[in-house]
């Protein structure tokens, strides 16, 4: 694709980026086939090809408008194109900068600007987002039914331990995060005791927390490359101690921890740091891929039917972190039987604040997803991201997990 970039970005490290995605792109259209957005909507401008157009034009000088941003709000970022793409387009990359134009050069109504900056200064903020929720809680009948079946169940909210510390040589990171502590506060624990199970150390560094994610999606990019530069400082120590590996346990955070190195790249203080941190983070099934054989051994000394079960991958993980089929057969040691879900490629509409955002389309798309998720009746669903299991577990009463917990629980 011809490009002819404006004097206002073309020489910026984002306009040189933009460059090289835009003219890999050959407007071949396989990615509407695969996007959520227009498979709900049908219109050309709410598909990856319409909004790669849209973002052309504004970074060519064009007016920005509000049509424009709507249709660039609508996107779930859930990379489901990047993978249908046969040119290799980083759609994602080219949405940051996209987005990051048009918040500079149109400014939002007041309602809609507050609304973002409580999200971006309220849930990366683990201090002022617990007691929010437990708050919450004690008032849920008095809550809108939307905003009450966001907040987690009692049972949910309470943790259990980590295992005792031990002599073990392998030595791990984790990312606390900021909402899943709150809303989730096992899955790390139960990570834990998982890789205890097999002789890593996992433990979490103070000073660590929001990956940035939250920040980063909401426009407030360099409040969200603090968040990043202050997570490096925090695990950097432990870095040089040499650690073999920063587990991060929320597939969605997992994606932007491996983009440090590519957000950071031009920042002479933190370009090296940020690749190293990159290259070591890993998703659980990572970790467990490696250690396959002796948690299978694990898994079959505890073997027992566990009843039917419907795995949801996030797009954070199936697209963004590229990492399929990897769950269902440790699931499947684990006991449980596997239920076959419809579409599973696409989107369940939670897409971090997406959910909060664009409320509609949001519940359009978990709709479908419980649909196809339940088909066959499971008596349970897990996935591997929180935004995906509150999300989920708001539209259903059949149980949604993270799958770790239930590797640790067969154990």
């Amino acid at each position: 694709m011809d490009t002819q970039l404006a004097d206002f970005i073309r020489e910026t490290r984002a306009g040189q980026t933009a460059e090289e995605i835009l003219r890999k792109c050959v407007h071949c259209g396989f990615c509407t086939a695969t996007c959520p957005t227009y498979q709900l909507l049908g219109d050309e401008l709410d598909g990856p090809r319409g909004r790669i157009y849209l973002i052309k034009q504004v970074l060519e000088g064009k007016p920005v408008t509000e049509k424009t941003r709507t249709h660039l709000d609508r996107c779930l970022t859930c990379r489901s194109c990047e993978t249908t793409c046969p040119s290799g387009v980083k759609y994602s990359h080219l949405l940051d900068v996209g987005r990051a134009v048009v918040e500079a050069k149109l400014p939002r109504r007041s309602g809609e600007a507050l609304t973002r900056f409580l999200l971006r200064e309220t849930l990366p903020r683990p201090a002022i987002f617990g007691p929010a929720v437990r708050l919450g809680q004690m008032l849920r009948p008095l809550l809108p039914s939307a905003l009450a079946d966001k907040l987690p169940g009692e049972a949910a909210g309470e943790p259990r331990p980590w295992p005792p510390k031990r002599a073990h040589v392998r030595r791990m990171l984790a990312l606390a995060g900021c909402v899943q502590p709150t809303l989730a506060p096992n899955i790390n624990a139960a990570t834990a005791r998982v890789l205890d199970r097999l002789g890593i150390e996992l433990f979490e560094a103070p000073g660590a927390g929001c990956c940035g994610a939250l920040r980063f999606h909401l426009n407030a990019q360099e409040a969200a490359r603090d968040d990043m530069r202050r997570n490096i400082d925090a695990w950097w120590p432990h870095v040089e101690a040499g650690v073999e590996a920063i587990v991060v346990t929320a597939s969605g955070c997992g994606v932007q921890v491996r983009d440090y190195g590519h957000i950071l790249g031009d920042d002479p203080a933190y370009a090296e740091k940020a690749a190293r941190i990159s290259a070591l983070c890993r998703d659980p099934l990572e970790v467990l891929e490696a250690e396959k054989a002796p948690l299978l051994a694990l898994l079959a000394a505890q073997a027992t039917t566990r009843g039917t079960l419907a795995f949801h991958s996030p797009c954070t993980l199936q697209h963004g972190l590229k990492l399929r089929g990897l769950a269902e057969p440790l699931l499947a040691a684990a006991g449980y039987t596997l239920v076959p879900v419809a579409d599973s490629h696409l989107c369940c509409g939670s897409a971090g604040t997406y959910s909060v955002l664009q409320p509609e389309l949001s519940q359009r798309l978990r709709d479908n997803k419980l649909a196809a998720l339940s088909a066959q009746s499971p008596a349970l669903m897990a996935t591997a991201n929180i935004g995906c299991l509150t999300h989920l577990q708001a539209g259903t009463v059949t149980p949604v997990r993270h799958w770790i917990e239930l590797i640790d629980e067969a154990l």
